[in-house]
């Protein structure tokens, strides 16, 4: 299998937190898509011409800005190119964006799953993140979502905004369950250096939260989702059963996919690559018939570390039966069972799998067992 990820570098407006490419100069929205068409046709023979296309994901940016007209052109395009088998269709959306006509439209194209940012339900966070959205248009898309049919729902959630206390993490999670969406993805403030918080924490206008606080928040967040029956089947993803997406579990199994648009990244199975992060140099680059596109070839190293780094972050662990058989790759032994020791992890059935504790260190774990060729 395989799967296409499109960026779609739009956004209405910056939010304080956020790194991600994307431009808020939305009339250049309508070239773009003809860019990103062009290169869907261009890149067609990158993924494996035996193994259809079972995942699409459209992120960004803000793909709900899309039109009618733009979504169809985009989703026809990759009809016309590619050998698909669909499993998921993936969409990200502000709460704002989702009208029932919208939602409709969407459903029509064959999305079958919506990831909505939702960050938090409390009014005063989202101002301070600059979200174009309020908590009342957050329970109204989530709703209206629901009643157009959309069963795959996914939620983001953002923990260790600096409160004096835990108080709003504790409501935005009892909300969030309430809602039952069914899948909520929930990442840590993470304070970047070029964003508006990088630039008021340099300035000593804004101060981030201890480790300890966020840790104390992650472990709330484990707790209340395993009570509310959702598996933590990645470190920052919990689903219901039969809820997981797919889309993104393929990521951390190493499965192939194309990353189109300006700062897409794609993998082949062998070398990663990624496209130029500046909207005008990609178009530029497409329209004289080229690819923006760099490729990092991956040594053997390189090939496993990725593996352990990623399958550690997962409910089913790392394969020693995988290393073996794939890269002729042992473990350190004693490694594995000083962290077994120390409560960090667990053996089951030939998989490394990260305990709770372990977790909270994964790339510090996933680091500590990374081989040297």
């Amino acid at each position: 299998m395989s799967g296409i990820y499109i960026h779609i570098p739009f956004c209405k407006q910056a939010c304080h937190y956020c790194d991600f490419h994307f431009s808020t100069q939305l009339q250049r929205k309508e070239e773009m898509v003809r860019m990103l068409k062009i290169e869907l046709e261009q890149r067609k023979n990158f993924l494996p011409q035996t193994t259809p296309v079972q995942t699409i994901y459209l992120g960004g940016g803000t793909p709900s800005l899309l039109s009618e007209k733009e979504m169809e052109s985009i989703v026809n395009t990759i009809h016309q190119h590619y050998a698909l088998d669909l499993k998921e269709f993936t969409l990200e959306a502000n709460p704002d964006d989702l009208q029932i006509d919208k939602l409709k439209t969407f459903k029509s194209f064959g999305v079958d799953r919506l990831s909505i940012g939702i960050q938090s339900f409390d009014d005063k966070v989202l101002k301070f993140y600059n979200r174009a959205h309020n908590s009342q248009e957050s329970l109204k898309a989530i709703d209206l979502a629901k009643g157009a049919g959309f069963d795959k729902l996914s939620i983001d959630l953002i923990y260790g905004f600096p409160y004096d206390n835990h108080n709003i993490w504790e409501k935005d999670l009892q909300r969030a369950l309430f809602l039952d969406p069914g899948h909520i993805s929930s990442y840590g403030l993470t304070i970047e250096p070029q964003t508006a918080l990088g630039n008021w924490l340099k300035k000593g206008k804004f101060k981030e939260a201890s480790e300890e606080f966020q840790a104390t928040q992650f472990e709330m967040l484990q707790k209340a989702m395993s009570e509310s029956g959702y598996v933590q089947y990645e470190i920052s993803n919990f689903g219901k059963v039969g809820k997981f997406a797919l889309h993104n579990t393929n990521y951390w199994m190493g499965i192939p996919y194309l990353g189109i648009g300006p700062s897409a990244h794609s993998f082949d199975g062998k070398s990663r690559g990624y496209n130029i992060a500046n909207n005008a140099l990609y178009n530029r680059a497409i329209q004289k018939g080229g690819t923006p596109y760099q490729i990092d070839n991956l040594s053997k190293q390189d090939l496993v570390n990725e593996y352990i780094l990623s399958s550690l972050r997962t409910i089913w662990g790392c394969s020693m039966g995988k290393l073996k058989n794939d890269f002729g790759v042992l473990l350190d032994e004693q490694e594995v069972h000083k962290l077994e020791k120390q409560g960090m992890l667990r053996l089951n059935s030939g998989n490394i799998v990260l305990t709770d504790k372990g977790k909270l260190l994964a790339d510090t774990i996933a680091a500590a067992l990374f081989i040297e060729v």
